[in-house]
């Protein structure tokens, strides 16, 4: 399963770190998982919202494409300030929505952290469904046609949901227990030493 992770200026860092450890510890446990940190345009670095500087592992491919993701994942970051990057930027600029709308079309599960759901939202990837956001932004959520669920993760089968910054971990954990098992999932989590929140998810037969 290619997974990635699609970065631009101003996305929160646990957002996208967060997955992206999850998903390559489960590489490293057998799964047939691979994750890369993504942007849209070529770029030698993108500057986080608390300032983390990252260099991508490539563009993202075109949908379709032999290497395209089997799973997209959006971050959040920047919302609720509006600031001038981050996800409030890119919901304006419409360029990150377009991408996961493309990928969803061609196939792939799409996923959203924290605010990123806002970019699914415009997007139109979850209108009628079950979904969530950071708890700041439940409220622009519901007047997108969104069903807002105020759970930890939604999973609507090809389009999840996480709530604030380290749902996305949970996210990432959920989707590594739906994809290679339970059983890979708890070695993950045992090598990380993390508690996951098992019962605050949401799957399509809530």
């Amino acid at each position: 399963m290619n997974v990635d992770i699609v970065l631009y200026e101003g996305f929160d860092e646990l957002d996208a770190v967060g997955p992206f450890e999850v998903f390559q510890n489960a590489a490293g446990a057998g799964a047939d998982c691979h994750a890369r940190l993504v942007t849209l345009g070529s770029t030698d670095s993108v500057t986080a919202s608390h300032g983390m500087r990252v260099e991508p592992d490539g563009t993202l491919p075109d949908p379709g494409a032999s290497d395209a993701p089997d799973l997209l994942v959006v971050p959040g970051g920047g919302w609720n300030d509006r600031s001038a990057a981050g996800a409030w930027a890119e919901y304006k600029r419409g360029v990150v929505p377009e991408a996961a709308a493309a990928q969803y079309d061609a196939g792939a599960t799409v996923a959203s952290v924290c605010t990123g759901g806002m970019l699914l939202a415009a997007a139109g990837l979850l209108d009628g469904r079950p979904a969530v956001t950071h708890a700041s932004a439940l409220e622009d959520l519901r007047e997108t046609d969104a069903v807002v669920r105020e759970e930890r993760v939604v999973d609507d089968g090809r389009v999840v949901t996480a709530g604030g910054v380290t749902s996305g971990i949970d996210l990432a954990f959920h989707l590594v227990a739906r994809e290679f098992g339970e059983e890979t999932a708890t070695q993950v989590a045992t090598t990380l030493e993390y508690d996951r929140r098992d019962g605050r998810i949401a799957t399509p037969d809530d």
